[in-house]
């Protein structure tokens, strides 16, 4: 089964930094390619940062260099470090899974490719 249970939105000034936690499963990660999304009021939902099976990583070029994904298999937990956050960083953040065959280089950012989704997380960026 998978689980994804999103913690650690808040609200915060621009050029903080702030680690959402995905709690995750042994089953999720190891048969599932995951992901950080983003839903910003009045706009369409966004890739933010992925991750592979064998932990290659692609990123949004908005968020390249400051935003870092990654998974601790001790604790069953995807991470989504962020830092020099922005104001136009202010979204609902979701952690989702998806089949890994399902998707192509092209679809990992992409929320169509992924069916399985955690209930979000706000982060609010103030400047």
């Amino acid at each position: 089964q998978v689980q994804l249970v999103e913690s650690g939105g808040a609200s915060l000034q621009a050029g903080g930094s702030l680690r959402l936690s995905c709690a995750t499963s042994v089953y999720t990660y190891t048969n599932y390619y995951m992901a950080w999304f983003r839903r910003a009021p009045g706009k369409e939902r966004e890739g933010v940062a992925s991750i592979s099976r064998n932990g290659a990583t692609t990123y949004a070029d908005s968020v390249k260099g400051r935003f870092t994904i990654s998974l601790d298999k001790i604790r069953n937990i995807l991470f989504l470090q962020m830092n020099s956050l922005k104001p136009e960083d202010t979204a609902m953040y979701y952690c989702a899974a998806a089949i890994p065959w399902r998707l192509t280089p092209t679809q990992f950012l992409r929320p169509e490719g992924y069916g399985n989704w955690g209930q979000g997380t706000q982060v609010t960026v103030s400047s």
